[in-house]
């Protein structure tokens, strides 16, 4: 036993563990293990005709971790940097994938991802449903109250934040659309009394 005075016991041999262990050490000899093709050096039985395969062509600068000396030759591109997000997801990157910093910069611009894809919704012709895509509905519909009453639910821990995550963008997009539309407002109010005033003086003349 660890952390005692006791002599420590000689670890098992391969024998005494394949007694005691069925399957134990099938993969020893080599010709049994499904992956000896992919250990082995033999350019070629893979038919692979390059030294370094060909890169990737960049259309925008990648990010790339600092622990990394080059990009990969082959990336994702389903999903181009844009806007905040964008910036902040490439300011992540100036940190280390050790560090923390790193992932939460990158957790923050997924929730601003989020609050941009909303606000560029209400500019197409389908935008962002609040009721039927957040779930509000089925938690009046499938009994949203009841299942988590008394029940040991590991996901109630954080539903205090859920409407600081869900809720929220809602929120601060719609005051912010309404305060947008007030502005315009007040100016074409302005202007239209400023033309009212106006024209008695130039008739006058």
């Amino acid at each position: 036993m660890a952390y005692t005075a006791e002599t420590p016991k000689r670890p098992l041999t391969s024998d005494e563990l394949r007694a005691r262990i069925p399957g134990w050490g099938v993969d020893l000899d080599p010709k049994d293990r499904p992956a000896v093709p992919k250990e082995r050096f033999d350019p070629g039985a893979t038919g692979a005709h390059w030294d370094f395969p060909e890169c990737q062509e960049e259309k925008w600068p990648r990010e790339r971790s600092i622990g990394h000396q080059f990009l990969t030759p082959v990336f994702g591109t389903s999903c181009p940097p844009k806007g905040l997000s964008g910036a902040m997801r490439k300011f992540a990157f100036r940190y280390s994938e050790g560090r923390a910093a790193h992932w939460l910069i990158l957790l923050a611009a997924d929730r601003v991802d989020a609050l941009e894809s909303h606000l560029v919704s209400f500019a197409t012709l389908h935008p962002d449903n609040p009721i039927t895509q957040t779930g509000i509905r089925s938690e009046l519909s499938h009994h949203g109250v009841s299942s988590r009453l008394g029940k040991k639910r590991v996901d109630l821990n954080h539903q205090w934040m859920d409407p600081f995550i869900v809720a929220a963008p809602w929120v601060l997009s719609a005051a912010g659309v309404a305060y947008a539309v007030t502005g315009v407002l007040q100016k074409v109010r302005r202007r239209s009394k400023s033309h009212r005033r106006e024209w008695p003086v130039r008739l006058g003349r």
